[in-house]
């Protein structure tokens, strides 16, 4: 169900729903609340700033994994600012250090370059446990897959060079549960447990669906608190997609039909430039009033605007015909669409609207051929 007028703005573009927002964060207030963890905003997955006071009311910080995230987070968000990067650049790390009060390093021989010049922070390593709980995902998912470049493996890891490291930190998990977590954590105490005992803080990273319904709750508070009680330390969770999960939606439009042998509608909106992980993933969206082919009467392709041959987002059938002109609503796309979005082919990027909790649709920022022609030289 939606709550407003999909005719009100123009085409293509993104609303957030603030009440949906709100429900979510009340989730995560509960998980705080019965455990004493920390729960910071993964700006990854979710970085629209203008709903940052909002969540800045539950939520206790935010983590980056780079500068420029980061440098979001200082001047939008009160609270702790945590960075990972795989790599961090010297040219960029002054920045970082200024602005960034916890630091996650992503191997010793980062921790030996910069490492010096971090007094006065709290400096973390990410550690890669081996274990793949995501068994039907790509590889490109999975941070455990075989040779991945994330994270120190128990055969790299060095326990003559842990002086100065407060923290570590394990980031395995996509859209996941708390049994995945439970498993994962049981992997990090048997190849990492023996240096748990003398660190200030465990980071589990994100990839957590705690809002999605029927996530066990239950389940990873009596985790957290059995961590915190046998290792004496912080538990943060930094979850980017539960913060938005479900909340927003991709408003577009038909503005021709094809028939080459497939009904095909061609949208103002692309897989390619505001959805990429639709062929990334893959995945297939969903479409409020839709349903798979031969469900309903009346099935199309949905292609997208752009001049790649593969811009298709799906077939999908509809109670009637589509006809130039009506209007689609794309779910759950609050969450990394917006983070993603390119402008390939000079594809305009949808104007970001909240839909606010008084009805009122709120146009927060629209882009054109200044914003295309920007990133260009």
């Amino acid at each position: 169900m939606i709550n407003f007028d999909v005719h009100a703005p123009e085409t293509p573009y993104f609303i957030v729903d603030e009440a949906l927002i709100t429900k979510n964060l009340e989730i995560l207030a509960q998980v705080k609340q019965r455990t004493g963890c920390k729960i910071l905003l993964a700006q990854k997955g979710f970085a629209m700033y203008s709903l940052y006071p909002l969540i800045n009311r539950y939520l206790d910080g935010t983590c980056s994994s780079g500068l420029h995230e980061a440098m979001l987070a200082h001047q939008y968000f009160r609270g702790e600012n945590h960075v990972y990067s795989p790599a961090y650049d010297r040219r960029d790390f002054a920045q970082v250090l200024d602005i960034c009060d916890h630091i996650t390093f992503n191997s010793f021989a980062q921790w030996q370059q910069f490492g010096p010049l971090c007094g006065g922070k709290s400096v973390g390593l990410r550690i890669n446990p081996e274990l793949s709980t995501q068994q039907h995902e790509k590889p490109i998912y999975d941070p455990c897959a075989p040779n991945s470049r994330l994270g120190v493996t128990v055969a790299n890891f060095r326990s003559d060079m842990l002086t100065g490291i407060d923290g570590l930190h394990f980031h395995t998990l996509c859209q996941q549960d708390a049994d995945a977590l439970e498993a994962t954590m049981a992997a990090v105490e048997e190849k990492f447990g023996e240096h748990l005992h003398g660190i200030k803080w465990l980071n589990m990273g994100g990839g957590h669906h705690i809002t999605r319904p029927g996530y066990d709750i239950d389940r990873l508070c009596g985790l957290i608190n059995r961590i915190k009680s046998t290792y004496d330390v912080e538990v943060y969770l930094e979850p980017g997609e539960a913060v938005a999960l479900n909340a927003g939606f991709l408003a577009a439009q038909v503005l021709d039909i094809v028939d080459n042998g497939v009904r095909t509608a061609i949208l103002d909106t692309s897989a390619a430039c505001h959805m990429p992980d639709v062929l990334e993933m893959p995945y297939r969206p969903h479409i409020i009033g839709s349903s798979h082919p031969g469900d309903m009467p009346n099935t199309y392709r949905l292609g997208g605007v752009s001049c790649l041959a593969g811009d298709i987002i799906g077939d999908y059938s509809f109670p009637k015909p589509l006809k130039i002109g009506d209007r689609l609503v794309f779910t759950d796309m609050a969450i990394y669409s917006m983070v993603k979005t390119n402008t390939f082919n000079g594809v305009a990027l949808p104007a970001l609207t909240i839909l606010r909790t008084d009805g009122t649709i709120d146009t927060v920022k629209t882009f054109g051929y200044e914003d295309f022609k920007a990133r260009l030289s």
